[in-house]
């Protein structure tokens, strides 16, 4: 493709507020920064089919761009996360969700989560709590310890464990039980 006509294909293309216009009057329901990433997505493409000489002009049109444009919204759209089968045979597996919950705790989750809950509110005082009540009470009733602490992962566990129990010594660990959170964390 020549670059004339490189030039006038480019020239061709509808504007960000004309397709965006465009989409306002056929009632489209999203809002509208989603519209211009998904518009500026499909026209950042054209743009680079056209210098690369591989784009039909048919596609170029307000019309075909719109379809375009929908799709990619519908694309992303889509919730993030799917379902997968585990075959790694790693029962607790980090990348793949770690605990599958069950049915029962499924449907404690729905009807809790799906309204509002005393999550850091003390029912008995009438008062702010503490989010960690509720879990080191079952964790004292389980383990029969007078008192327990809750941490979000295993890493930060077992540094608290080793602050208290080897403070100030060595602690040898293998480099197979090293533990990486998000990249080099």
């Amino acid at each position: 493709m020549e670059p004339e006509e490189k030039n006038r294909l480019l020239r061709s293309l509808p504007a960000v507020d004309e397709l965006l216009r465009l989409l306002e009057e056929e009632g489209e329901p999203a809002p509208r920064w989603l519209w211009l990433d998904a518009i500026r997505t499909v026209l950042a493409e054209k743009r680079k089919r056209i210098l690369a000489g591989t784009v039909p002009e048919a596609t170029l049109t307000p019309a075909a761009l719109l379809g375009e444009i929908k799709a990619v919204l519908a694309r992303r759209r889509l919730y993030n996360l799917r379902r997968v089968v585990n075959a790694t045979g790693v029962v607790l597996h980090t990348n793949l969700g770690r605990a599958i919950l069950s049915r029962e705790a499924l449907e404690n989750l729905w009807d809790i989560a799906g309204s509002y809950s005393n999550l850091e509110y003390d029912l008995s005082a009438g008062r702010r709590g503490s989010r960690y009540a509720p879990v080191v009470e079952l964790l004292c009733r389980l383990t029969g310890a007078e008192s327990a602490l809750v941490v979000n992962n295993n890493a930060a566990a077992v540094f608290l464990a080793l602050q208290t129990l080897a403070q100030g010594r060595e602690v040898i660990n293998s480099r197979g039980q090293l533990v990486e959170i998000r990249g080099s964390f």
